[in-house]
């Protein structure tokens, strides 16, 4: 049975049965890690559930980033560097991805923390996740402040990619499902999805 919830009734739930309730309700997002370094070089890495697809030519990647004081290192190193990269783990990584959300210090490494391995390029001033077989790395072009809830959009320009061939089909499609990569719902669930179907471009 169909039911209608009005933002009247949520407001009287307790805010993190609304926050799941809010979270979920937009359905099934992607899954990555963000990897950035401060101004000491010192690797920082954070899981974002909100990073979207905005254009090809140029490729442009937008995420939003939290409010500040909630979530302050990936926007900050972001800001004083300029680079960062983004980076699709598999369900071998769900927890260690999970427990990047945890608040630490700002002089510890989640790489660190959660036995993730950064791994290293000349091409790149920051890390990728090593266990990762889909990664990119970025430059800054924009941040947006959303005034209506404190957060930011970080708009970022696609540089280089690093990609298991065996997901890449002859048209430039990668199979992210031939490597389980993970996708989320909501706040702390994660996924795995299988292909159903693919169709031809949609003409009237």
């Amino acid at each position: 049975m169909m039911r209608h919830f009005t933002m009247e009734e949520l407001q009287t739930w307790d805010r993190f049965t609304r926050a799941h309730f809010i979270n979920s309700m937009s359905g099934f997002k992607s899954a990555s890690l963000v990897a950035t370094v401060n101004q000491q070089g010192v690797p920082n890495l954070a899981i974002f559930s909100n990073i979207v697809h905005l254009g090809a030519d140029p490729a442009l990647i937008g995420l939003v980033n939290r409010p500040r004081e909630a979530a302050p290192h990936t926007i900050a190193n972001i800001e004083a560097t300029g680079v960062y990269t983004i980076n699709l783990f598999t369900k071998e990584q769900i927890k260690a991805a999970h427990q990047t959300s945890a608040k630490y210090a700002a002089g510890v490494s989640e790489f660190e923390a959660t036995g993730l391995t950064p791994e290293w390029h000349s091409s790149s001033k920051v890390p990728f996740v090593k266990e990762s077989p889909v990664k990119y790395a970025l430059n800054l072009k924009e941040i947006i402040p959303i005034q209506w809830n404190r957060t930011f959009f970080i708009i970022g320009e696609v540089q280089h990619v690093i990609a298991d061939e065996t997901l890449l089909q002859p048209d430039g499609f990668l199979a992210l499902e031939q490597q389980s990569i993970v996708t989320s719902l909501g706040i702390d669930a994660y996924y795995t999805t299988q292909a159903e179907q693919r169709l031809p471009y949609a003409k009237v």
